[in-house]
């Protein structure tokens, strides 16, 4: 590296330093007044969570609820007048657009860990999910011990694919294990026989099984290896945000208004094809609309 070189590098740095120090001085409802602008993060393919629909826009149980949060936003900060916009947000990249300042909050099916609980803050917990796998319908697969010798896709920063590649480590499993960008891609890749199997939370290989041109090609299989707790996403140490959106989820839970919701995306035909993923609230978020936790996955 060149003397000039590094002098650009060690100014960037610095310039990166100082603009993430500004952002900690300065609560996420501080930010939005100011600027009179929030930025929400969806995802594309996290079906029923946030996802596209029919006319290219977000959709889904986790962005109604973070349009509900945004209300609450405009009566706290006195801006009825308020901007939202929209980020596209993937496996990878969800985590430093929000700790940089580029999202305010993040509408999706994060995993709400111990790792990741160190770098930002999650709301309540509103779903629980564990790891299955998608194949196609004539593969013969039924379960984890089906995939000796095979491909197993899952998406490229997510806690599915470090559980998969650790399991497969420890348990001598002998599948070979491949990463693609976001579930759309992982589905397709089943799909057009270039993988085996999609090891990915259940909730959403259904919500890709459903949205799929060929539904009845694929099938769901396995026991969950693991249980694991989604939540909206923000940054960390913002105690006053966090309030604001987790006395939102509780309104919500409380009121009725929560169940109501989930039927409406798990329980009912949804954009864009009508299909019904059929998915009834499991035992762990009927306890957790009670407990009201926001206790991370190991």
């Amino acid at each position: 590296m060149t003397k000039t070189l590094k002098l650009l590098s060690t100014a960037l740095l610095v310039l990166m330093s100082f603009e993430q120090s500004a952002l900690s001085d300065t609560s996420t409802l501080e930010k939005i007044k100011s600027s009179g602008v929030m930025t929400l993060a969806y995802r594309e393919s996290s079906i029923p969570f946030s996802y596209l629909g029919g006319e290219g826009q977000p959709v889904g149980f986790g962005w109604e609820i973070c349009a509900k949060i945004v209300d609450q936003v405009k009566r706290t900060v006195a801006r009825p007048d308020l901007k939202v916009q929209i980020q596209s947000v993937t496996s990878q990249n969800r985590i430093p657009l929000l700790t940089n300042g580029t999202i305010d909050i993040e509408c999706g099916s994060t995993t709400n860990n111990s790792e990741r609980a160190k770098q930002v803050d999650f709301a309540i917990n509103y779903f629980y999910t564990g790891t299955r796998f998608l194949v196609k319908t004539d593969s013969g697969i039924k379960s984890i011990s089906d995939l000796k010798g095979k491909k197993v896709v899952s998406t490229t920063g997510t806690t599915n694919f470090q559980i998969l590649r650790k399991l497969n480590a420890e348990q001598n499993l002998g599948f070979e294990l491949i990463g693609a960008k976001d579930h759309a891609e992982s589905t397709l890749l089943v799909i057009q026989g270039r993988a085996d199997a999609f090891g990915m939370d259940d909730v959403l290989l259904f919500g890709n099984r459903a949205s799929a041109l060929n539904p009845s090609e694929l099938v769901v299989v396995g026991d969950p290896i693991q249980v694991e707790p989604y939540a909206i996403m923000m940054r960390k140490d913002d105690s006053t945000f966090k309030r604001l959106v987790d006395d939102t989820l509780i309104s919500m839970m409380k009121s009725g208004e929560f169940e109501s919701l989930y039927k409406k995306w798990f329980q009912s035909p949804i954009p864009p094809k009508g299909i019904n993923l059929n998915a009834p609230m499991s035992k762990e978020l009927k306890d957790n609309l009670k407990t009201l936790s926001d206790k991370p996955a190991t």
